[in-house]
Order: C-alpha cells, then sequence, then structure tokens
C-alpha cells in the first residue's frame, strides 16, 4: 500500500539520503550523453559525462556564471590534454600530475569554495588521461581524446542551459564570492601534491591497470589533519569492500550488455551528485563500476582491485598528511626558537 510504513519508511529514506534536485540536473546533463553512447556506440560520449557532472557539481555548488563554467571546462581541457600528451614519457607524466593537484588545492588561497572547483578539474583530467589510453593503441587513444575536444562544447552547453533555467546567473562572479580565503593553504596543497606523486610514481612503475583510482584516491583523503584523513579513507574503504564485490556478484549472474553497461556507466556517474551521505555515493559508485565492468565482459578480478586501488592510493595519502604535519611542527619550533634568541 502507498501509504504504509514501509513505504513512508522508504520514502524518508530516500529523501534523506538522496539529493533529488542535483540528481534531477544530473540526469538532464548526462542523460543525452548516455544516449548519444548507446545510438552511435562511441565510448567518448561516456566520457563527456564525466566531464559535465565535473562542470555541474561545482556549477551548482558556487552558483557559476556560463562565463566561468566555460573557463572550468578549459582549465578541464588543458590540464587533459598535458597529462594525456605526458603519459608516455613517465616522469613528466608524474610531475605534472603532482603539480596538477599542487594547483587544484592551491587556489584555496583565493577562497575555500574554490577547492570544489580544483577538485573538479584535477579528477576529470586525470582519471579521462588515463582511461583514455589503457589498453589501445596511440592512434586509437588520439582518435577517443579528440572526439572527447571536440564534442565537450556539448557537456558545456547542457550545464549552461540547466543554469540559465535555474536562474542562477551572476555576473561579474569574483574571487571574493568563493568564500574566506584560506591562510592555510600551502601545507594540505603540498599534502596532496606529495600523496599524488608517490601514487602516481608507483602507478607507471608497476603498470598499475586503472591507475586513476590510486592517484584519486591518494589526492581524495588529504582533506585536513591525520585524523580527517584516516576518517575519510575509512569511509572508502568500506563503501569499496562493500560495494565491488555486491557488483561483482550480481554481474556475474548477468549476461554482456551493451544496454546494462550504459546504465550502469551512466547510475556509477550520477552518483557524484546523487547521495548525502560520501560513504553511501562512494559505495554505490563502486558497485556500479563493478556492474558496468560485468556487463563489458570484464569481471574477473575488478572487485580486488577497486579495493586495493583505494587502499593503495589511502595510504599514500595518509603518509603524505602526517610527513607534512610533522614538517609544520618542526619549522614552527624553529620559528619560535628564533623569536626567543638574544639579538
Amino acid at each position: 500500500m502507498p501509504n504504509s510504513p514501509l513505504a513512508a519508511r522508504l520514502r524518508d529514506f530516500l529523501d534523506e539520503e538522496v539529493k533529488g534536485g542535483e540528481l534531477l540536473r544530473a540526469l538532464i546533463v548526462i542523460g543525452p550523453l548516455a544516449a548519444a553512447y548507446f545510438v552511435w556506440r562511441e565510448p567518448a560520449f561516456l566520457n563527456l559525462g564525466l566531464i559535465a557532472i565535473s562542470l555541474l557539481i561545482p556549477a551548482l555548488k558556487l552558483q557559476l556564471a556560463p562565463k566561468t563554467v566555460a573557463f572550468h571546462l578549459l582549465a578541464i581541457l588543458i590540464t587533459f590534454a598535458a597529462l594525456f600528451l605526458a603519459a608516455p614519457i613517465k616522469p613528466l607524466f608524474v610531475s605534472l600530475t603532482a603539480l596538477a593537484a599542487f594547483l587544484a588545492v592551491a587556489l584555496t588561497r583565493h577562497g575555500d569554495g574554490l577547492r570544489t572547483l580544483g577538485n573538479w578539474v584535477f579528477i576529470p583530467a586525470v582519471y579521462l588521461a588515463c582511461e583514455v589510453r589503457e589498453g589501445v593503441s596511440t592512434a586509437e587513444a588520439l582518435r577517443h581524446a579528440g572526439v572527447i575536444v571536440v564534442f565537450s562544447p556539448v557537456a558545456l552547453a547542457l550545464v549552461c542551459a540547466v543554469q540559465i533555467h535555474d536562474g542562477r546567473r551572476r555576473q561579474g562572479a569574483g574571487l571574493s564570492n568563493y568564500g574566506p580565503v584560506s591562510g592555510d593553504w600551502f601545507a594540505p596543497a603540498a599534502a596532496t601534491a606529495l600523496a599524488v606523486l608517490g601514487a602516481a610514481a608507483l602507478v607507471e612503475v608497476l603498470n598499475l591497470a586503472q591507475g586513476q583510482w590510486v592517484i584519486w584516491s591518494a589526492a581524495s583523503v588529504v582533506v585536513g589533519d591525520l585524523s580527517a584523513s584516516t576518517g575519510k579513507l575509512k569511509l572508502r574503504a568500506i563503501g569499496a569492500i562493500v560495494g565491488a564485490p555486491l557488483g561483482l556478484f550480481l554481474g556475474l549472474a548477468l549476461p554482456e550488455s551493451r544496454v546494462g553497461y550504459s546504465f550502469a556507466v551512466l547510475g556509477a556517474t550520477l552518483t557524484l551528485i546523487a547521495f548525502t551521505r560520501y560513504v553511501v555515493g562512494f559505495g554505490s559508485r563502486c558497485f556500479l563500476i563493478a556492474l558496468a565492468a560485468a556487463f563489458a565482459g570484464g569481471v574477473s578480478g575488478i572487485a580486488e582491485e577497486r579495493v586495493a586501488n583505494v587502499l593503495i592510493g589511502g595510504a599514500f595519502g595518509l603518509i603524505a598528511v602526517a610527513l607534512t604535519e610533522i614538517a609544520r611542527r618542526r619549522l614552527a619550533r624553529k620559528a619560535r626558537g628564533n623569536s626567543g634568541a638574544p639579538p
């Protein structure tokens, strides 16, 4: 019955856990790209979904003007192109990835809200730079990257259409609208760069599959002090340990399907914005990624790989935060010692 206690509890649960308005907007933005993939069988359209959601999240959170969203897209494409072209030269790729991570956090010197914007430049650029090249020839990778760049204005147009419909255009938006300026931006930026440097180096030395998961996991857990970063890693570990095996087990019972793959990738992208609690969103994402791999016929090892990459990357993040805290304490003690020294 619609008014039964069970239905009421389910409705309350969904209202609490799911951000309905953001989910609807994300579906409007990503749905056409998933449909285009299904019709033309061009995998670059699914990658464009990641770019679209990466534009949408800060656009909604920071109420960005369409012009600012366009600059955001340009930053994503430039970072993606730099990492993509540097990928064959491993030391260069590792260095540029660490630099991109540093700059993503360093933006907070102009306002704490810009951490969101920086993250959503770094995430799609790193993910696509690794994803597009993996398992294909150089010529195919270049073609795939070219399609992403050429059709990226479609993602921009969809996001701006949602913004305009919401009436969220803000003429003359400046850095002062992005929250208080962070006076302590260098330490987290350095910790993030150090974590990404170590993670990316490991990925390149060991040629780890799906290395973008390791790299982003390293950056993701750098959210404050060591206690906060450990808490973030715990949430990611729980999500991966629960979500990925569930997707694996369900995938084993299902046949390969392009339709199923399209819906699973669409769902995984939507989890970036759909849920209130991080652990629920990340667990759902791991579940749907494993399920998408099953529909594509590549389920073997996906669950173990996802869990391992989350833990490995997170460990680099914790080590970087710990080293940064040690360095800060030593510098603070040295500064206090110098200030108390006789002239």
